[in-house]
């Protein structure tokens, strides 16, 4: 069996749109799925560990590629797959749990066939 990716979720704060993406895949056994935050004010803060650990990254906006791209340059970086996704959903919103799940769900199917 092959190992399964690990997945991880950017966005701002890690309150809203990137916890929604890890609490509605967190049991799809295809991939290991985390999510983090940019902000120093997220309650979990994107870290070196997260990105070595990391097959594929997710963020919502383009802007947080560049952003990562730029505070980690010193490390071999995943893919970075932006979402395009606005900051302007709540925890779990019912819109953006379909979002996240066509989203995501696509871009495994072309990347890793899953």
């Amino acid at each position: 069996m092959t190992k399964r990716p690990n997945i991880l979720v950017v966005c701002g704060r890690n309150k809203k749109r990137s916890r929604t993406a890890e609490y509605i895949f967190k049991n799809d056994n295809r991939f290991n799925i985390r999510s983090v935050g940019l902000s120093p004010k997220s309650n979990r803060k994107i870290s070196e560990n997260d990105l070595n650990w990391s097959d594929l990254v997710f963020v919502m906006e383009s802007e947080q590629r560049a952003k990562i791209r730029k505070l980690y340059r010193h490390l071999q970086l995943p893919d970075i797959e932006v979402l395009n996704i606005l900051d302007e959903y709540e925890f779990m919103n019912e819109e953006l749990v379909e979002i996240l799940t066509e989203k995501i769900n696509n871009i495994l199917k072309m990347v890793y066939k899953i």
